[in-house]
């Protein structure tokens, strides 16, 4: 029971903190769109893109490995963190010079290549504080990663905001990530050091290092193919179309983007009790898993329905014109796979099947990049849009065959609650996609929530006792 308090408890903390992180990166998105403008906008993403790429050659998977390993062997924490760390300063360094010469191998432009070189800043001490955050990870607590990642965006939005106002420009904007990832860095290091009490230090121990690439190729690989199959399509649109077109595609990626905050709030404190309940309780391990599903389908398929109802007003918001619709309305089906894919991924490297979770997203990201290929010239970001949404239920369709394989996984329970959302999602659409004229776009967007939940309700998609388990889990 302590262990499923947990899973509650932090899910609430993050959740929360996820919730006001992404409305106030969305809100610094928009005013970023309306500032800069689609094509100055599309190179800023662009940048970052290209980066985010590169950023996964300094973990290479560790900091799965560390908040996998630790959560088993909490007194050997020190260790994991301090080789982890050693191995990590030299990786830094040598992926740092890679990239900016992969920049300049591929000819970008003089402002271009200056957001690469300070978004590079940011790619290396965000990798550093997940590293952190991963060893916070493995002890159950959520709670400082969480007030984190609320003041990281309040940083962002505050300090980007007056560099917008001030007429600074795009290297300005970038420049404040920069600053903000510096706040992150220290803040993750004290939490380490002050309040979990473990004085690590640098270690290279031959059993640690063995151990840890051993565990972590799998991982590291992943991200890999994964940081390409999420970032690599701006990346092709800016060279195969151009960075006005990264921008329209660049708002459909946003807003999906910033919607995955609950899979990933749910996922993080479901991930390190998915790899103890492996060991200890496979009977619990299945009910985490189908309780994940369930929420998972709940949340998903209300949000793509009040996007669709609402795209228009949405995209009003960003001044995009109409070209940025379709884009939307393709690229939002696919959140619902995003969604699910998130405890099925969790599972698969709890159980330790990283190994198969490598093989589909390698899969997925070589399926990706073709169809891109092929799409993007002809369509541009619709073509885009269209990958997203393929590739994402590709990976569904293999995570869940897989999934049935390592568990006793009956989905009969996630596919009566598919029913009844999809009823409940169903009617609230009709009702905001026709109501949204004598309203505005937030009214319209509670209305449509709290109606889409009393559906669900009257139909038996959650019970009382849910509600007051979720209550609970905030109290403390």
């Amino acid at each position: 029971m302590t262990k499923i308090h947990n899973i509650a408890r932090n899910t609430s903390y993050l959740t929360l903190a996820l919730i006001l992180q992404k409305i106030i990166s969305f809100t610094y998105f928009i005013l970023l769109t309306r500032a800069l403008g689609l094509e100055m906008m599309g190179q800023y993403y662009a940048a970052i893109s290209f980066t985010t790429i590169f950023a996964i050659f300094i973990d290479l998977g560790f900091a799965n490995t560390l908040t996998r390993e630790v959560a088993k062997h909490q007194d050997k924490a020190k260790n994991w963190l301090g080789n982890v760390i050693a191995l990590k300063i030299p990786l830094a360094i040598i992926t740092l010079l890679v990239a900016v010469g992969t920049a300049a191998l591929f000819g970008y432009n003089s402002l271009g290549f200056q957001l690469i070189l300070v978004s590079s800043v940011s790619m290396i001490l965000d990798s550093f504080t997940s590293t952190f955050f991963a060893a916070v990870r493995g002890f159950h607590n959520l709670k400082y990663e969480s007030i984190s990642s609320v003041i990281f965006q309040l940083i962002v939005l505050g300090l980007g905001y007056a560099a917008l106002w001030l007429h600074l420009g795009v290297l300005a904007a970038m420049m404040v990530l920069a600053i903000a990832s510096i706040y992150n860095f220290t803040y993750s290091l004290l939490i380490v050091r002050y309040r979990l009490g473990l004085k690590w230090q640098l270690l290279f121990e031959k059993e640690f290092i063995i151990n840890i690439f051993h565990i972590s190729w799998p991982f590291a690989l992943f991200a890999i193919f994964q940081r390409f199959y999420l970032y690599i399509d701006s990346v092709m649109i800016g060279i195969l179309a151009n960075y006005h077109q990264v921008g329209v595609y660049q708002i459909a990626f946003k807003i999906i983007f910033a919607l995955q905050f609950l899979p990933m709030a749910f996922t993080a404190s479901l991930y390190p009790a998915m790899s103890s309940y492996w060991i200890s309780n496979r009977e619990q391990l299945v009910k985490s898993f189908e309780r994940a599903m369930n929420y998972l389908i709940m949340i998903s398929l209300p949000i793509i329905g009040g996007v669709i109802a609402l795209d228009d007003k949405i995209i009003d918001i960003f001044k995009a014109g109409n070209e940025a619709l379709w884009p939307l309305r393709i690229s939002i089906l696919a959140l619902f796979f995003i969604f699910v894919n998130f405890p099925i991924g969790s599972l698969l490297n709890a159980c330790d099947k990283q190994k198969r979770n490598l093989f589909f997203m390698a899969s997925v990201t070589v399926i990706s990049v073709t169809a891109n290929f092929f799409l993007i010239p002809r369509f541009q970001a619709i073509g885009a849009s269209i990958t997203v949404l393929a590739t994402n239920a590709i990976m569904f369709i293999f995570g869940i065959f897989e999934a049935r394989k390592i568990i006793n996984y009956n989905p009969k329970k996630n596919l009566i609650t598919l029913g009844k959302s999809l009823w409940a999602a169903a009617v609230m659409t009709m009702i905001v996609f026709y109501g949204k004229a004598y309203m505005p776009i937030l009214f319209a967007t509670i209305l449509g929530g709290i109606l889409y939940f009393i559906f669900l309700y009257l139909v038996g998609g959650f019970k009382k006792q849910d509600i007051q388990s979720i209550i609970s889990s905030f109290k403390r």
